[in-house]
């Protein structure tokens, strides 16, 4: 597989007070209900504990089966929370870090999440750039609620 077979996705959020972690949530949700295994990739571990309790409350009318990654886990849940020190080949990647991935072939899709604003905003045009420096053409979406 070559870093053009990852498909990379922006999803620019537009309105004030949009939330990265409930977006994630909710890429998540959508995607586990497509059939997809996901792994969501934090900075740190208290990073992921946070959004590990997050997706116990969101989205509120729906339970997302997921699981903080460990060494000694087989990853029942199809949705994993994981850190980018411990970031593994995987099929989905939700992107919460500040830097790209490193090499994206790794991964059948990748998606990003753009804030309005600050350091996330710069952070995100780095990661489109290194992206199309690797070869590959994300898209843009917009996330208006």
């Amino acid at each position: 597989m070559t870093s053009r077979d990852c498909q990379v996705d922006f999803y620019l959020l537009k309105t004030p007070g949009l939330d990265e972690r409930r977006l994630a949530c909710r890429l998540s949700l959508m995607a586990w209900e497509r059939g997809h295994a996901v792994t969501v990739v934090t900075e740190d571990a208290r990073q992921a504990s946070d959004l590990n309790e997050l997706m116990w409350e969101t989205p509120g009318e729906r339970f997302l089966p997921h699981e903080l990654s460990n060494k000694d886990s087989d990853h029942a849940a199809s949705v994993v929370i994981t850190t980018i020190k411990d970031l593994g080949d995987a099929e989905v990647v939700i992107n919460l870090c500040p830097q790209p991935l490193q090499e994206p072939s790794r991964f059948s899709r990748l998606l990003e999440i753009v804030p309005q604003a600050g350091p996330g905003l710069q952070a995100s045009r780095d990661k489109f750039r290194f992206y199309r420096k690797h070869g590959i053409e994300p898209a843009a979406h917009d996330i208006s609620k």
